[in-house]
């Protein structure tokens, strides 16, 4: 698990410091609010080619 969450970062440069996949410019929390309408992994790895499917899982379990 803690392999995972090495993927969250969070650096102030980034999206006003909240936290992002990989210093990418994806906020986690609006990973989380895709998966929670309902998109799957699999949508979203198509959606988001340059994501991958450990930084979804990551998502899940980051702990705001």
């Amino acid at each position: 698990m803690e392999e995972l969450l090495d993927r969250i970062t969070i650096d102030p440069e980034i999206c006003h410091g909240k936290p992002t996949i990989r210093g990418l410019r994806y906020p986690v929390e609006h990973i989380l609010e895709l998966m929670a309408a309902g998109m799957s992994i699999q949508e979203l790895l198509e959606d988001y080619p340059d994501l991958e499917k450990e930084d979804f899982l990551a998502c899940l379990q980051f702990d705001f």
